[in-house]
């Protein structure tokens, strides 16, 4: 059976304490957010019915709220997540230049992970900087007003930084 680690497990009575009696089910975003951090940056069918236990709630309502939103990963991706958005705005700023760009530099398609595991292309809705268009996130900062060079450069960065943690 899949379980936290004693930390992440302290950190999860935490987040639910925060809650009212009867009200547990409001902890089930961030507990998505440490499960994906424990379980290698993905929720498989396990870990979403783990967080259902420590809820005490039905598993379909985990797996309902982690399909419905972007930032959980339902399979494994790479260590690099290109979550690039394709709303009005940032289509009209040119995302789908920027998508076909990516996918032809990675050689791969939205949805996939480079076969080094280094990067994974998603498409994502809204992510709240309009005025910085066409914009992505990758992991928790925002990369804005991108062109080919720009993601040259955040390719490169990467790779970089990959390599010295190796």
């Amino acid at each position: 059976m899949i379980t936290f680690s004693e930390n992440k497990l302290k950190e999860a009575q935490r987040i639910i304490n925060r809650y009212p009696q009867g009200k547990q089910k409001s902890a089930l975003l961030p507990l998505l957010h440490l499960a994906q951090d424990e379980f290698g940056g993905w929720l498989d069918v396990p870990a979403m019915d783990y967080i259902a236990s420590l809820l005490n709630i039905e598993p379909i309502e985990v797996y309902e709220v982690a399909t419905f939103y972007s930032m959980y990963n339902l399979k494994p991706v790479g260590r690099h997540v290109f979550e690039v958005c394709q709303t009005g705005p940032c289509m009209l700023r040119g995302s789908d230049q920027i998508i076909d760009y990516i996918k032809q530099r990675l050689q791969i398609n939205v949805g996939e992970t480079t076969p080094d595991g280094m990067f994974t292309l998603k498409t994502v809705e809204c992510l709240g900087a309009c005025g910085y268009a066409p914009m992505m996130q990758l992991g928790k900062t925002f990369r804005e007003h991108l062109n080919e060079e720009k993601v040259d450069q955040i390719i490169e960065e990467c790779r970089s930084k990959a390599a010295r943690n190796n």
